[in-house]
């Protein structure tokens, strides 16, 4: 324990860093909770045997390029002004999706905020879903 002090003590912004970094990952782990994350295997089943909605946060310019065959574009900019169109879709499990998985746990949080349950993060995002070889299309 001393010789962490003086680590400190030495050596501040390293110190600082250090718990800038831990302070995120704890929030992160608790904000996410990890039962909310789905991989990219387990979110075909939910969208082949519950219905399950897509819903893409990332720009449109990066939707057209490939997306989720089916899924809604929204992006995460206008998602809080436009969450009234995923209205319909309420009682359905709803996975979040981005390029890799940061803007759409922040987008999770915001539709669990606004009273959706069944809202899931797909895991790693796109890049995890194309890492899969799973189905992508480049239709609007």
């Amino acid at each position: 324990m001393e010789q962490f002090i003086e680590f400190a003590g030495n050596h501040p912004l390293l110190f600082l860093a250090l718990a800038a970094v831990s302070a995120l990952l704890v929030q992160n782990i608790l904000s996410t909770g990890g039962k909310l994350n789905v991989a990219p295997l387990k979110a075909t089943e939910m969208i082949n045997r519950e219905d399950a909605v897509v819903l893409d946060v990332r720009p449109m310019t990066d939707f057209n390029q490939g997306h989720i065959i089916h899924a809604v574009n929204i992006p995460s900019s206008g998602l809080k002004s436009q969450i009234k169109t995923l209205e319909k879709h309420k009682e359905k499990p709803i996975i979040v999706t981005c390029r890799s998985g940061g803007q759409s746990a922040a987008a999770c949080r915001l539709l669990k905020k606004e009273g959706y349950e069944n809202v899931f993060n797909l895991q790693g995002g796109m890049l995890a879903w194309q890492n899969a070889n799973l189905p992508v299309s480049r239709k609007s």
